[in-house]
């Protein structure tokens, strides 16, 4: 029976390429075809370890927490003022604007969208960019408009948010809890 299934893997190893290198990896490694088979198997190959998915985290809560960390933003935002006077609250927002400010500078370093003092005299170009300008008042024909400069705009002049790194069960925590040791 050996010599029939000899004879059979020869004339199989000649005429195929595949099932040559099938043989061959079996001669070369001593690994035995699956049973009841009859025809030999290629070894798997070893499948290289996958690194865990990265959980993606909204570029909105990474703003938020870091005005938080910095600015203490939230906790301004979410505390009832009524218990406190004017001159405590504001002294408190003068130091929650003064952070935040110099936080979105950092960040992205705003800069006017429209060139100009408000309140200055401006034109509004033909085929200009709607996601520049905003038009309010007595907005009729054609353009060029003429109109005056309520509000510059802002734009970014860069992002430069911190890429999150966390788990993906504090994928929505904005600031962790705090817990102090004694």
């Amino acid at each position: 029976m050996h010599l029939i299934t000899a004879i059979r893997v020869f004339f199989r190893v000649l005429f195929s390429g595949e099932v040559a290198e099938q043989v061959r990896r079996i001669l070369a490694d001593g690994q035995k075809p699956e049973s009841g088979s009859g025809t030999p198997t290629a070894k798997p190959k070893p499948v290289a370890p996958r690194k865990p998915a990265v959980p993606v985290r909204s570029e909105a809560l990474t703003l938020l927490a870091t005005l938080q960390r910095e600015a203490r933003f939230i906790d301004f935002i979410k505390e009832s003022l009524s218990g406190f006077s004017d001159a405590q609250v504001g002294a408190v927002a003068r130091d929650v604007h003064r952070d935040c400010r110099s936080t979105l500078d950092r960040l992205f370093a705003f800069q006017s969208t429209l060139p100009g003092e408000e309140g200055a005299r401006i034109d509004v170009p033909q085929g200009f960019d709607p996601g520049r300008y905003h038009l309010t008042g007595n907005v009729t024909g054609e353009p060029p408009y003429h109109g005056t400069l309520v509000h510059h705009g802002w734009e970014a002049a860069k992002c430069e948010l911190a890429q999150w790194s966390g788990s993906k069960e504090a994928v929505r925590v904005v600031a962790p809890g705090e817990v102090e040791l004694k």
